[in-house]
């Protein structure tokens, strides 16, 4: 994972010049450009997609196992049970999921306590 980050921190940001490059696409579907690439850069490209399914698998991999479960509790409340992580057992929503919810900014209802 660090290498990852070490790599994709290396790499020129390229968002602001894909929006001005979507305007050049011809009629064959491509943008017809020269442009200079620094060797980071070529890196980053070349390993780009395989690093991204590999990291994508991961997250839904930690979603999957950081899932919330019936804690079994006695409760006064029983339209709303207490909930822990069903694979580290913190109570819902875990450190894992809230980490994750964090960094990739969704947007999915958590409870009023989280």
């Amino acid at each position: 994972m660090e290498t990852i980050l070490i790599s994709t921190e290396k790499a020129t940001p390229w968002h602001e010049q894909a929006g001005r490059l979507r305007g050049l696409v011809n009629h064959e579907g491509y943008v017809p450009i020269r442009t200079r690439l620094a060797i980071e850069d070529l890196e980053f490209l070349a390993e780009a997609r395989a690093e991204l399914l590999r990291f994508s698998e991961l997250g839904l991999r930690l979603l999957d196992l950081h899932q919330p479960r019936d804690a079994g509790g006695i409760t006064s409340d029983t339209a709303h049970p207490i909930l822990r992580c069903r694979s580290c057992m913190w109570r819902w929503p875990c450190p894992t999921f809230r980490a994750m919810l964090e960094s990739f900014g969704a947007s999915r209802d958590l409870p009023e306590s989280a």
